[in-house]
């Protein structure tokens, strides 16, 4: 069966470790906040200006003034900090963010993003994302493996304006956990239920299937 957006945040959530600084891209990848291992200190950040954020809020117990970079109310951890959206830039640009974690519409199998922009859709611009996978030491994408036409997002080439180039270290989708190399995507978990074959189906890009692949574990 293909994961939904919370199990892809959940799988994703296991590959953080101690001490990492970590930036949390607009929709599937905002989720992750939830599911932070027990045991290890993760310090989120936000480009529009926050160092610390916790889950989100429970309903009902929400600030309408404390919100990420993507408008959505959250809450701070104890000894967060707030600052101006220069200094979050300065902290990203100068290589302080161990992990990014985003969305995107496509990625290539050479690991090259596409994640704002669709021409003829209203846009608003894109936003920190490519500071972010231009100076992060790490990057996971968090996407559905195909979209609603059922049409691969994992392609040879991008077809959207690029977000980055060569970028992306690994991918979680509703259906597989791959990490991008330098001969293509290699598949390396997949999602309960699902099989490889339907993840080659759905894969139009290079996918390297190495031995038996396991099932995911939650």
């Amino acid at each position: 069966m293909a994961l939904n957006k919370n199990q892809i945040a959940q799988r994703i959530a296991k590959e953080l470790q101690d001490g990492y600084y970590v930036n949390l891209g607009i929709g599937i990848p905002t989720l992750v906040a939830n599911y932070i291992p027990e045991g290890i200190s993760v310090t989120l950040q936000s480009e529009n200006g926050l160092l610390g954020i916790g889950p989100f809020p429970e309903k009902g117990k929400s600030d309408a003034d404390l919100i990420n970079a993507g408008k959505q109310t959250v809450t701070a951890l104890p000894g967060a900090s707030f600052f101006d959206s220069a200094t979050s830039f300065a902290m990203i640009r100068g290589g302080h963010v161990d992990l990014t974690v985003l969305g995107a519409f496509e990625v290539s199998e050479k690991g090259d993003i596409a994640s704002w922009k669709i021409p003829g859709k209203m846009v608003k611009g894109p936003g920190g994302a490519m500071d972010l996978v231009a100076s992060a030491k790490n990057i996971i994408v968090a996407m559905m493996h195909t979209n609603p036409e059922g049409e691969s997002k994992l392609l040879k080439s991008c077809t959207l304006p690029l977000t980055g180039v060569n970028c992306v270290k690994n991918i979680v989708t509703d259906l597989a956990f791959l990490k991008v190399t330098k001969e293509g995507f290699k598949l390396l978990e997949r999602a309960p239920g699902v099989s490889v074959e339907e993840i080659i189906k759905a894969t139009e890009g290079k996918l390297i299937v190495e031995g038996e692949i396991p099932e995911m574990e939650f």
